[in-house]
């Protein structure tokens, strides 16, 4: 099957390739209950060493920067208590920390979380974090441009592979909240 975007050598079903995913990836595409249909999720081969998003993007086709969403790991502070969340804009984009998460969360302050944190909580690598999978509760704030593409480039939950979905899946998404502004 051909891509919808990008220049891959194939693209299959992600539904087809779980022994290729993360397992929380794996499990979640399992449970697919969005209004998107599981086989519209397509992954893709791609090498690990090419999984940062400038050098993929080179790498794997011309438009794919502006086609590739990233997935990042925020930790919202209140008093003593933490929360995570996974904010989703697309690669042309920074998230808003202190503006768009930190009001959402209503915490006084917000961060990237460290990489060993996002790492461990998701279960994922890094360079690889997607927001299919996240573990239960963990709200998912996804910018209005993401879930308004038509396909955007995520990651698989590991450095190789990536999926191929399109931005409404990503709303449906459990937890997922959609904001405008959350990209800037």
């Amino acid at each position: 099957m051909r891509a919808p975007i990008g220049n891959f050598d194939e693209a299959r079903p992600a539904a087809d390739c779980l022994d290729e995913l993360n397992p929380a990836v794996a499990e979640a595409l399992r449970a697919w209950r969005g209004s998107v249909p599981a086989e519209q999720l397509l992954y893709v081969d791609t090498d690990p060493e090419k999984a940062d998003t400038a050098v993929f993007a080179e790498t794997y086709g011309p438009g794919l920067l502006e086609a590739s969403a990233n997935c990042v790991v925020v930790a919202g502070k209140r008093g003593q208590a933490v929360t995570l969340a996974a904010c989703l804009v697309l690669s042309t984009t920074r998230v808003d920390v202190n503006g768009a998460v930190r009001r959402h969360l209503g915490v006084r302050k917000a961060s990237f979380a460290p990489m060993d944190t996002a790492v461990g909580e998701s279960s994922m690598e890094y360079g690889g974090i997607t927001p299919i999978g996240l573990p239960a509760g963990w709200p998912v704030l996804v910018d209005a441009a993401v879930a308004d593409a038509p396909h955007l480039v995520i990651g698989s939950g590991r450095r190789r592979g990536k999926l191929i979905v399109p931005g409404k899946a990503l709303a449906e998404l459990p937890g997922a909240e959609v904001l405008d502004g959350l990209g800037i």
